[in-house]
């Protein structure tokens, strides 16, 4: 096992469960330790029953802010496509009051089409989205400049994504934290082009965080993704939220 230290968090799918059930995975994740926790911004399920229960991001958010005590908390991802962008902000700033400053505002261009059906939003074609994107992220940044009394301490954006020629762009000039879903050899490439377009913005890639979506850590698999580059472990956790896995990448986090 690598001596490296790193992070561990979990998605918890707001999906096919009760609110009690969502509410007491995110009290065990929090008693486990974890560095991180995490919602993901849907309407519907993505998986199982289409017609299942399904519980909005940032109402849990709020909930888990004053539920929770993990260093950081945050949306995985929210698409800026759901809301004005000035409200998103705000909205933001809020939990972040709530939460004592450990809100992380992931934000993402979308993918969902039955979201953006069933509520009326403007899917478009993938550059649609992504052009969107590049034009909410700074009116986002400008909107929690101005507002009082703003986020309760600095809430790093975090952006996902892996499209090379924007949005690994877009992280370089506004993110604090980078997230992805790719293999770890996959991984390897994106880190590189993203460490390129930080050169390219005059930033230092130091100060951005990277994060990935990942399962299956065995203790060769945690050391290939550490290898890697990788800084801050985001495992899933889907109903019925059986904690096995999670308690035992914390264990390896913590030997």
């Amino acid at each position: 096992m690598s001596s490296q230290r790193f992070k561990v968090g979990v998605t918890i799918h707001p999906q096919q469960c009760t609110i009690q059930e969502l509410r007491d995975a995110w009290r065990r994740a929090d008693e486990l330790g974890v560095d991180s926790i995490w919602f993901w911004d849907h309407f519907y399920p993505l998986y199982g029953n289409p017609n299942g229960n399904h519980f909005e991001c940032w109402s849990l958010l709020a909930a888990a802010a004053i539920d929770t005590r993990a260093p950081q908390i945050g949306s995985m991802v929210t698409c800026v496509g759901y809301r004005n962008p000035d409200l998103l902000a705000s909205v933001a700033a809020t939990v972040d009051q709530l939460s004592g400053a450990r809100l992380v505002l992931g934000l993402g261009a979308g993918w969902f089409e039955r979201d953006y059906a069933e509520y009326g939003y403007e899917f478009g074609q993938a550059r649609d989205r992504v052009r969107l994107f590049k034009e909410a992220v700074p009116r986002i940044k400008r909107r929690i400049e101005k507002l009082k009394p703003g986020p309760a301490g600095p809430m790093p954006i975090l952006i996902a994504g892996a499209g090379e020629q924007v949005m690994l762009r877009l992280v370089a000039e506004h993110a604090q934290m980078w997230n992805t879903i790719v293999s770890a050899d996959q991984f390897v490439r994106k880190n590189a082009v993203l460490v390129e377009w930080c050169q390219r913005v005059g930033r230092d890639p130091r100060e951005i965080e990277r994060t990935a979506n990942v399962g299956g850590l065995t203790t060769k698999v945690l050391d290939q993704w550490l290898q890697a580059g990788l800084q801050h472990f985001i495992l899933r956790l889907a109903h019925p939220f059986d904690t096995k896995e999670l308690a035992r990448v914390l264990k390896e986090r913590d030997a």
